[in-house]
C-alpha cells in the first residue's frame, strides 16, 4: 500500500472514533444539561416555598407578642383592639379576637362597637383538624369586610392555662405579590402561589387577573393529592405550554409553583446540540479532503527523509535538500545537524528542564492565589450586596422621615432603621467569625437551650427527604460563647450535611456533657460540652479530610460553595477555647464534633427589657465624659445623651480626656470607645482611670479590637448599642 493510502487511512481512522466519541459526547451533555436544570429548577421551587413559610412565621411572631400582651391577657379587648391597629395597618391586614367556639368578638378593619362578621376563612375547620395548639394557615378566602382575597393566620391564646381566645390575622394576597416578584424570573416564566385547594393566592405575572381561580385540573389533582414536591407537563392559565415545577411548603400546606415554557427548557441543550454536530460533519468533512491532499505531498518528501535518516544512523554526512515543503526541508536541515546538536544540546536541554520546572511552580501558585481572590471575591460579592441593601434600606427611610407628618409612618421609618441596623448587626456578626473573640459579644448560655433555640432553624434548611434527629438531654453545661456565631457554626454544618446526601438520609444532632481525664492533643483535661453532628452522606477520603478545615477549600463545584464553612465552624470552636474534630469515611458520612469548655458561672438569665417603643430618659446627676474620635458618632451621641438631661462633655481621644480629667472637671462617669489613634487607646484609658480616679464609673464601647478587655467594675456595650442600653449602662 503506497504511504499517501497509508497516511489517509492513518488520519480517517484517528477522526472518525474520534466523531463517535464526540456525538457520544453531545448526546451524553445534552442529557446531563437537561438533568443539571431539572434539578436546579426543583431547588428553586422549593426555596420559594420555604420564603413563603418564612412570611407566615413573620405573621406568627406579630400574633405571638400581641398574644402576649398585658390588655389581651386581663381580657381588655378595647386596648388591645387600639393597640392591634398601631402594630397591623388596616389598610393592608386585619387582627381578630373570638371566643373558643369561633366566634369573632371583634375585627380590627372594623370600629371597636360595631358586631364582628363572621370570618369567611374557615379557620375554626382546619383548627378542628390541627387541635387546640399551634399555629393554623388558612386557604385563600374573601373578607368580609374588604371584600378583597386574604389569607389568614391563627394562634391560640391562653390565659392561666386555660385556652381563652383564638387570635388571627388576617392579610390581602396581594401583599404576597412582591415575595413572587421579587426573586428576578425571566421575562416568560411564571411562579404562582396556591392554598390547599389549588386556588391561586399570588402569581408573579397577572396577578389581579387570575388570583382565587383555579390552577389547571391536572396540576390541581397532584395538590390536592397531597404531592409534596414534583414536575409537571402542562398549560399555565395563560394558555402557555409549560414545564411546572412545584413544592409544597411545609408549614403553610401551600403549594409554590415555577412555571417554565417547555421551549425554554428545550432549547439551550438542543441548540448546543445541534451547533456541536455540525460543527463536527463539517470539520470530518475538510479534514478527510486535507488529509487527501497532505498525503499527495508528504509521500515524495518522507522517501527521502527515510534515506537521510539511514545516512544519518551509519555515521554519514548527510546533505540537506529542497523539497518545496517546507516541514521536510527543516528536517532536512535538522538531521544534517543533528549530530553536531545532539553533543551541544544537552546542557542546554537541562536548563529548559529546570526553568519548565520553576515557571510550572509559578504557574501552580499563581493558580491558587487566584483560586483563594475568587472565593473570597464571591464572600466579598455577597457582603457587599447585603450591606448595599442595608444602606438603601436606611437611606430610604431617613429620606422619608423629613416628607413624613405622620407621628405613627415616623415611628414605622424608625423601626425600619432598627431592623435594618440589627440585619447589619447580624451580618458583621458573621464577618467576625474569622477573627479574634469579642469580649462584648461573649455570654455565658445554657448549651441546651443555645442549641433548641438555632433547631428550627436546622430543620428549615434541609429539604424533606433528609431526616433530623436531635438528642438535647437536660442538665447540660453552661459555655462561654459568641451566640451567633454558634448559630452560624451549627447551620454551616448542617447545610454541608445536607450537600454530602442529595439523594436523601439522616443527620443527627447530639449533645452531651463529656469530663478529660487526661490532656489531649488540642485539649486540656476538664469538663467541656461536646456538640456532635452525623450525617449518612458520601463521606470524605483521607486527602479531602486532611484539607477540609482549611478556608477557600472546597470540593463543590462553582458557585456552590466558597469554602468558608468548616473553617468558619473550627474559628468559632477556636474562639470559644474549645476545638473541633472532623471523622469521615467515603460511602459512610462524617461526624462533626464540636468541643466546648464548662463556663466557670452559671448561664446568664434572660433580662426583661421596657416595652418596645420607650426609652427610660432618667439621667444621672454629675458630668459624663464622652469619648469618640469619630466625628458623626460624637456629634450624634452628644445630642443624646444631652436631650436625655445628662450633663456631658466630649474628647476626641485618650490624651484629651486624660487632659480633662487632670483639669479638676467634675467627671463622674467616662464612656468611651476603645479603638482610637494615638498612644491611650480606651482600654489604656480605662486603665489609667481606674488607677487614679477609682469614683469614676466606666463604661467602654467597641466594635471590634484584638484586645481583651479584663477590668473590674467596667461595663462593656457592643457596636451598634441602643440608646437605651447606654442610658441604663450610665445609669448603672
Amino acid at each position: 500500500m503506497r504511504i499517501r493510502n497509508r497516511l489517509l487511512l492513518l488520519i480517517l481512522s484517528i477522526l472518525l472514533p474520534a466523531f463517535v466519541v464526540a456525538s457520544v459526547a453531545v448526546w451524553y451533555v445534552y442529557q446531563e444539561q437537561r438533568k443539571a436544570e431539572v434539578a436546579g429548577m426543583k431547588e428553586t421551587v422549593r426555596a420559594l416555598s420555604l420564603l413563603a413559610d418564612r412570611e407566615l412565621l413573620a405573621m406568627e411572631a406579630v400574633l405571638r407578642t400581641l398574644a402576649a400582651s398585658p390588655a389581651m391577657q386581663r381580657g381588655d379587648l378595647r386596648e388591645f383592639y387600639e393597640q392591634a391597629r398601631r402594630v397591623a395597618s388596616p389598610e393592608y391586614s386585619a387582627v381578630v379576637v373570638s371566643d373558643p367556639s369561633g366566634k369573632p368578638l371583634l375585627n380590627t378593619r372594623q370600629a371597636f362597637d360595631v358586631e364582628a362578621p363572621q370570618g369567611q376563612a374557615d379557620l375554626m375547620a382546619l383548627r378542628r383538624k390541627a387541635g387546640a395548639d399551634g399555629m393554623v394557615v388558612s386557604d385563600l378566602f374573601i373578607s368580609t369586610v374588604s371584600r378583597r382575597p386574604d389569607v389568614a393566620v391563627q394562634i391560640p391564646v391562653f390565659v392561666d392555662g386555660r385556652l381563652r381566645y383564638y387570635l388571627a390575622m388576617g392579610m390581602a394576597a396581594e401583599r404576597l405579590v412582591p415575595l413572587l416578584v421579587q426573586q428576578g424570573l425571566p421575562g416568560e416564566w411564571s411562579a404562582t402561589l396556591a392554598d390547599r385547594q389549588g386556588r391561586v393566592i399570588a402569581r408573579s405575572r397577572e396577578a389581579e387577573k387570575f388570583t382565587g381561580q383555579p390552577v389547571r385540573a391536572g396540576l390541581r389533582a397532584r395538590i390536592l393529592a397531597g404531592e409534596g414536591a414534583g414536575v409537571h407537563l402542562g398549560v399555565t392559565l395563560s394558555g402557555i405550554p409549560t414545564m411546572a415545577f412545584f413544592s409544597r411548603a411545609p408549614l403553610s400546606d401551600w403549594t409554590v409553583v415555577l412555571s417554565v415554557p417547555q421551549m425554554a427548557m428545550r432549547q439551550p441543550a438542543m441548540y448546543a446540540a445541534a451547533g456541536s454536530a455540525v460543527l463536527l460533519l463539517v470539520i470530518l468533512g475538510l479534514a478527510i479532503v486535507g488529509a487527501h491532499w497532505y498525503a499527495l505531498r508528504t509521500a515524495a518528501p518522507i522517501e527521502r527523509l527515510r534515506g537521510a535518516a539511514t545516512a544519518l544512523g551509519q555515521g554519514e554526512e548527510v546533505a540537506p535538500f529542497t523539497s518545496g515543503m517546507a516541514e521536510a526541508d527543516a528536517v532536512s536541515a535538522a538531521l544534517a545537524k543533528a549530530s553536531e546538536e545532539i553533543r551541544n544540546n544537552k546542557q542546554e536541554l537541562e536548563r529548559k528542564v529546570a526553568d519548565a520546572v520553576a515557571a510550572a511552580e509559578r504557574a501552580q501558585r499563581a493558580l491558587l492565589q487566584g483560586q483563594k481572590l475568587e472565593a473570597l471575591g464571591r464572600l466579598t460579592a455577597g457582603i457587599a450586596h447585603d450591606f448595599n441593601n442595608i444602606l438603601q434600606t436606611l437611606s430610604g427611610a431617613l429620606q422619608l422621615i423629613p416628607l413624613t407628618h405622620d407621628p405613627a409612618r415616623i415611628r414605622m421609618l424608625a423601626e425600619t432603621c432598627q431592623r435594618a441596623i440589627a440585619r447589619a448587626t447580624k451580618l458583621t456578626g458573621q464577618m467576625r467569625s474569622f477573627g479574634m473573640a469579642q469580649d462584648a459579644r461573649l455570654a455565658t448560655v445554657d448549651a441546651g437551650v443555645a442549641v433548641g433555640n438555632v433547631l428550627p432553624m436546622l430543620h428549615s434548611a434541609l429539604p424533606p427527604n433528609i431526616d433530623l434527629a436531635a438528642d438535647v438531654p437536660a442538665g447540660l453545661w453552661p459555655v462561654t460563647v459568641d451566640a451567633l456565631q454558634m448559630e452560624l457554626a451549627l447551620l454551616n454544618l448542617v447545610l454541608n450535611a445536607r450537600d454530602a446526601m442529595p439523594d436523601g438520609g439522616q443527620v443527627r444532632l447530639a449533645v452531651r456533657n463529656e469530663v478529660l481525664s487526661e490532656r489531649t492533643t488540642a485539649l486540656a483535661a476538664g469538663d467541656y460540652v461536646c456538640i456532635a453532628l452525623s450525617d449518612t452522606g458520601s463521606g470524605m477520603g483521607p486527602e479531602t479530610l486532611a484539607r477540609a478545615l482549611e478556608p477557600f477549600f472546597t470540593t463543590k463545584a462553582v458557585d456552590k460553595g466558597t469554602g468558608l464553612g468548616l473553617p468558619q465552624a473550627y474559628g468559632f470552636a477556636n474562639q470559644s477555647n474549645g476545638t473541633l474534630a472532623l471523622d469521615s469515611q467515603p460511602g459512610v458520612g462524617t461526624t462533626v464534633t464540636i468541643w466546648l469548655p464548662r463556663a466557670a458561672g452559671e448561664a446568664d438569665g434572660v433580662e426583661e427589657g421596657a416595652v418596645a417603643g420607650q426609652i427610660d430618659m432618667t439621667a444621672t446627676a454629675g458630668l459624663v465624659l464622652f469619648v469618640e474620635d469619630d466625628a458623626l458618632v460624637r456629634e450624634t451621641m452628644l445630642a443624646a445623651l444631652a436631650t436625655a438631661g445628662f450633663e456631658v462633655t466630649a474628647a476626641a481621644s485618650g490624651e484629651e480626656a486624660l487632659a480633662v480629667l487632670e483639669s479638676g472637671a467634675p467627671v463622674r462617669q467616662v464612656f468611651s470607645d476603645i479603638v482610637m489613634p494615638g498612644a491611650i487607646g480606651g482600654v489604656e484609658l480605662a486603665r489609667i482611670v481606674l488607677t487614679r480616679y477609682p469614683d469614676v464609673h466606666i463604661v467602654l464601647a467597641t466594635g471590634y479590637t484584638d484586645s481583651r478587655v479584663n477590668l473590674p467594675g467596667v461595663r462593656l456595650l457592643a457596636k451598634p448599642y441602643d440608646i437605651a442600653e447606654l442610658f441604663q449602662a450610665l445609669r448603672g
